[in-house]
C-alpha cells in the first residue's frame, strides 16, 4: 500500500467504528479491525500494522484531537481526526506533507477542501497540549469520568492518565507445570532469539523486550507460557489454593486465571470453571491441553443465580470472581473502551457485580475465601463494591494478601488492605483485588 492508501484505510476504519458505535457501542475495535483486514486479504502485515497503529493513535488521543478540531469551530469527523492526528503523531507530518498525501488517487483520500486546509493551519500553529486545554481533553477520557478518576488518583491523575495512554508491554506467565520457574522460560525464549526480563509484581512473569508473534514460538507450542499481564498474574496468585482443594472460577471466561491456578495447585484437586458464555469457555479446551492441565471442569451457567449453583453451596475452599467491569484498567490495550463505555453502562455493570458477588459468596465454605477482582480504575467498582457487600454479608471480612504484595496494598473507604495496581506506579494494567474470608463459625445454611 502507498502511504496515501494507508491513510485512507485508517479513515475508512474510523468511519466504520463510528457507525457501529452509533448503533451498538459494545463493538470492540480489535474485532472491527480484524473484520476489515479479513475482507482485504491483499493487505500485507506491514501495512496492517501501520494502519492499525494510526487507528489506535486516534483512539488513544481522541479527546485531544477532538478538542483541537472543536477549537477551530469544525465538526468532528473521522477524516478530520485522522488529519489532525498526522500533525501530532510521534513522527509528525507537516501541513504540506499531509496535503500531498490527500492526493485524490484511486486508493488514497480525496484532496483537502479549503475548510480542511484552514483546520490544519490553525492546528499546526498550536502545541499538542496547550495550557488552556481542559484535563479530560489533555489526558483523554470522557467528561463523566472526571470525578471518579480524581477520586481514584487525586494529585497523581496526570501521571496515571499519561501512563494509561502508553502502549502496554507483552507479558508472559511461566507455566509451573512445564517450567521450574520463569528462568526456564527466559532461557527457552533466548534460544529462539527472543529476549525477556522478569516482570514487576508477579514472580511468574516474563516481559518481552520487543513485540513479537509470541504464539509462533516453540516455547508457546510446548505450553511453557500463557500471555497474561503481570497484574492479572498477581490477581490470580491471590488464590493460594493448595493441591487437593476445591476452587470455583465463577467468571472464568477463556481461562487465563483458571490456568494459573491449576499450575499453582500442581494439577491436584478440583477447579470448576464457570461462565455464562459458552463461546468463551469453549476457547479453554486447547489452552488446557497445551498447558498440561487436567483438573479443570467447565460448565456454562444460565446466569449468576443458575439453580446449578445450589449443589455447590458452602463447599469451595476458594472462589474467584473475576468480575465483569468497565475494563478501565486495560485502556493501554483497549483505548476504545473509554469512548464506548457510558455512565449507564457503569450503573448496569455495578448491579451485575453485586449480584455475582452475592451469589458467589454462597459457594464459599466456612473458613474459605472469595477473591474479588476487577481490571477497573473506578472506586465504585472496587472499594465501594466491597464495602457495600460487607454491609450485607457480616460473615465475611477482608483478609490482607501475603507479604509478597505488601507495597501494593491499599486500605480505603473502610475496606481493609486490598491489592491495587496501576501502570504509573506498578508497570501493569490497572487491577483491584480483595480477599474475603468467610467466618469459620458461619452457618452452613443457605
Amino acid at each position: 500500500m502507498t502511504p496515501s492508501a494507508r491513510i485512507q484505510a485508517a479513515i475508512e476504519i474510523m468511519e466504520h467504528v463510528q457507525s457501529i458505535w452509533m448503533a451498538d457501542r459494545r463493538a470492540p475495535v480489535d474485532a472491527l479491525l480484524a473484520q476489515y483486514f479479513k475482507a482485504r486479504r491483499y493487505i500485507g502485515s506491514g501495512d496492517r500494522g501501520a494502519v492499525s497503529d494510526l487507528v489506535y493513535y486516534c483512539l488513544r488521543h481522541g479527546g485531544t484531537l477532538q478538542w483541537h478540531i472543536e477549537q477551530c469551530d469544525r465538526k468532528v469527523t473521522p477524516r478530520r481526526v485522522v488529519m489532525v492526528a498526522l500533525l501530532f503523531k510521534e513522527t509528525p507530518r507537516s501541513r504540506q506533507e499531509i496535503k500531498a498525501l490527500f492526493d485524490g488517487s484511486k486508493y488514497g483520500p480525496p484532496v483537502l477542501v479549503e475548510q480542511e486546509e484552514t483546520l490544519l493551519l490553525r492546528c499546526s500553529e498550536r502545541e499538542m497540549c496547550p495550557p488552556d486545554m481542559p484535563p479530560a481533553a489533555r489526558y483523554n477520557y470522557p467528561d463523566w469520568m472526571e470525578g471518579r478518576l480524581r477520586e481514584a488518583f487525586g494529585d497523581e491523575l496526570p501521571q496515571a492518565m499519561l501512563a494509561m495512554n502508553e502502549q502496554a508491554p507483552i507479558d508472559l506467565r511461566a507455566n509451573l507445570l512445564k517450567c521450574r520457574d520463569r528462568s526456564d522460560l527466559i532461557l527457552a525464549l533466548d534460544k529462539d532469539g527472543y529476549f525477556g526480563t522478569p516482570t514487576p509484581v508477579s514472580p511468574l512473569g516474563v516481559r518481552l523486550t520487543k513485540r513479537i508473534a509470541a504464539f509462533n514460538t516453540q516455547a508457546f507450542k510446548d505450553g511453557m507460557f500463557e500471555m497474561q499481564d503481570a497484574g492479572s498474574q498477581a490477581a490470580a496468585l491471590l488464590v493460594e489454593a493448595k493441591p487437593g482443594q476445591k476452587v470455583i472460577d465463577f467468571c472464568a471466561g477463556a481461562g487465563g486465571k483458571t490456568l494459573a491456578i491449576a499450575a499453582t495447585m500442581q494439577n491436584k484437586g478440583r477447579i470448576l470453571a464457570w461462565d455464562t458464555s459458552a463461546s468463551r469457555l469453549g476457547q479453554m479446551g486447547k489452552r488446557l491441553a497445551r498447558a498440561g492441565v487436567n483438573n479443570v471442569q467447565t460448565h456454562v451457567l444460565r446466569d449468576e443465580s443458575d439453580p446449578y449453583l445450589k449443589r455447590h453451596f458452602n463447599t469451595a475452599d476458594w472462589v474467584l470472581v473475576d468480575a465483569p467491569c468497565s475494563g478501565s484498567g486495560t485502556w493501554r490495550r483497549n483505548p476504545d473502551l473509554k469512548w464506548r463505555f457510558t455512565l449507564d453502562d457503569l450503573q448496569e455493570i455495578k448491579a451485575v457485580q453485586m449480584r455475582i458477588l452475592t451469589s458467589a459468596a454462597r459457594l464459599v465454605k466456612p473458613g474459605g475465601r472469595l477473591v474479588y477482582v476487577t481490571c477497573s480504575l473506578f472506586p465504585d467498582e472496587n472499594f465501594h463494591m466491597i464495602k457495600q457487600f460487607l454491609g450485607g454479608n457480616l460473615t465475611f471480612r477482608v483478609e490482607a494478601p501475603g507479604k509478597l504484595w505488601d507495597k501494593h496494598l491499599v486500605a480505603r473507604d473502610g475496606v481493609g488492605a486490598s491489592l491495587l495496581l496501576n501502570p504509573h506506579k506498578d508497570g501493569t494494567d490497572g487491577f483491584f483485588a480483595a480477599i474475603l474470608m468467610k467466618d469459620t463459625a458461619a452457618s452452613s445454611g443457605v
